[in-house]
């Protein structure tokens, strides 16, 4: 086994309970792009956003053309799209080894990725700083966030994109200063799931709890809309916000990473 991945717990890359490969499913419903094909079982996203998610090679069905291949076809198709070739690898991939096939292949591995799940019906609830959290549409949210990250404009259509074309409900919400949006996020519904995606903060706001507000607002506006436990993804190493997730409840419960070609 690579040694990069061996450092990740193995409770989180092995050995799952079914519900959790249900989870990935609805992560991937809630990252979903129009610029998307399946190929032999692999999901191939190709938006040009921010979000590697949506941007990457998600193995997740059963494959019957050799790996090989399918590594040629991908990375024909991803190069004509002007996008680097990434494969997700999630405890859910198939063939169950094509991380030590890949890894073999000297495709390198990076971006340790959590999937944190609470249970809304007994989540804490820290206290914080009252902070005012408004709702807000799907147009504003993209608005919002895009500021707040200083994105480039073809990740904001991308973003956008993305966002209008999702068949399940979504909702923003913000913290603002006097008019200016200063942290935001979004929820993304599936009962009895919710996703909490693109949260963000304004760097000089930043350690004054404005988004553990936010994320209290968006836990509440999920569980009055039919969701009963919600999940995020956030990179193992963001200690700053893996430490809200978990005033919240939030634990760990399986990784994920990608891999691109050596070269």
């Amino acid at each position: 086994m690579d040694p990069w991945v061996a450092r990740i717990p193995a409770a989180l890359r092995a050995g799952l309970p079914d519900e959790l490969r249900r989870l990935e499913e609805i992560g991937l419903n809630a990252s979903a792009t129009p610029r998307q094909l399946f190929y032999d079982g692999w999901l191939l996203r190709l938006s040009p956003g921010k979000a590697k998610r949506a941007r990457s090679v998600n193995p997740f069905y059963a494959s019957t053309i050799p790996l090989d291949d399918k590594l040629a076809a991908c990375a024909d198709l991803f190069a004509r799209a002007e996008l680097p070739l990434l494969i997700r690898v999630t405890p859910f991939v198939s063939p169950p080894d094509l991380d030590d096939q890949l890894h073999a292949r000297g495709f390198v591995a990076f971006e340790d990725t959590r999937v944190m799940t609470v249970d809304l019906t007994s989540r804490p609830r820290p206290a914080s700083p009252p902070h005012p959290v408004a709702a807000i549409d799907v147009d504003a949210v993209i608005a919002a966030v895009s500021a707040l990250r200083s994105a480039p404009q073809a990740q904001v259509a991308a973003h956008a994109e993305r966002l209008r074309g999702l068949a399940q409900p979504i909702q923003g919400f913000v913290v603002r200063d006097g008019a200016a949006a200063v942290c935001g996020g979004l929820v993304v519904t599936e009962p009895p799931w919710a996703g909490i995606f693109d949260v963000v903060t304004a760097e000089a706001y930043r350690g004054r709890g404005l988004a553990s507000a936010l994320t209290t607002a968006m836990l509440d506006w999920a569980a009055d809309h039919g969701a009963s436990r919600a999940y995020l993804q956030v990179d193992a190493d963001n200690a700053a916000a893996r430490a809200v997730y978990g005033q919240h409840g939030f634990v760990d419960r399986y990784a994920y990473w990608y891999r691109r070609p050596a070269t």
